[in-house]
């Protein structure tokens, strides 16, 4: 059983990261294993797609690996991660939306998003909800898609996904609002055919699948520049 003084000699978030600026060679790994699963969650979800999901990660880890120097506490360290997780992955889904894909390629990669397990033993009706709702996802700007991941299927509060992506609450909640508009049409006979209940599943980390694969080493190349900024 931990005690208090056990507790006080954990280091923070911010602790850790002073230490990596510093030179601790172990610090920033501890960040990632503390962080890591939740940034792969946002980040699978967003993207929609495994491999680039996990590539979004790495890079987003790189960058921020090598722009700790620059933290300056004015928000988390995990509110900092994810605002360049998400960045990451804004700008590959904007990529991917320049490249037109046929039907069949994006089948391939909605069905990357079971595990395998569920593909071997979930039924059928679930397979096919997994698949439609993402499909449905994917149609929305890459900004809408953010800001419903972080509110709706993560769970975040408002203010906290605000402040992830670095914009006012009020743009958060419009960004919701007009992406359950696009999205209610989309998935209403998933609810009407009692495969389904929600197009979205609430609650922080709720269903995230495996963790991410284990990132290269922090000199990887092809890092986020910058790490952050405005979504």
């Amino acid at each position: 059983m931990s005690t208090d003084s056990d507790k006080a000699s954990i280091p923070t978030d911010a602790d850790l990261l002073a230490l990596h600026v510093k030179g601790d060679p172990d610090a920033f790994g501890e960040i990632v294993r503390r962080h890591r699963d939740r940034l792969w969650a946002v980040a699978l979800r967003t993207l929609g797609d495994r491999e680039e999901a996990a590539d979004a990660v790495q890079d987003a880890l790189v960058s921020a690996y090598r722009a700790a120097h620059t933290f300056r506490g004015q928000s988390a360290v995990t509110t900092w991660l994810h605002r360049i997780t998400v960045n990451a992955c804004l700008d590959r889904a904007r990529k991917a939306a320049s490249r037109r894909t046929s039907p069949v390629a994006e089948t391939e990669r909605l069905e990357q998003l079971l595990e395998p397990e569920e593909s071997a033993e979930a039924p059928a009706e679930r397979e096919d909800l997994h698949r439609e709702l993402f499909r449905a996802l994917r149609t929305l700007p890459e900004e809408q898609r953010a800001a419903l991941v972080l509110v709706d299927m993560q769970g975040y509060p408002v203010a906290e996904a605000a402040e992830i992506l670095d914009i006012p609450t009020g743009t958060v909640k419009s960004r919701c609002a007009r992406g359950r508009a696009r999205l209610l049409p989309l998935v209403t006979h998933l609810r009407a055919d009692g495969r389904g209940s929600e197009p979205t599943s609430r609650g922080r980390n709720r269903a995230q699948g495996t963790s991410v694969p284990p990132t290269a080493g922090p000199n990887d190349t092809g890092a986020v520049k910058g790490g952050g900024g405005r979504a």
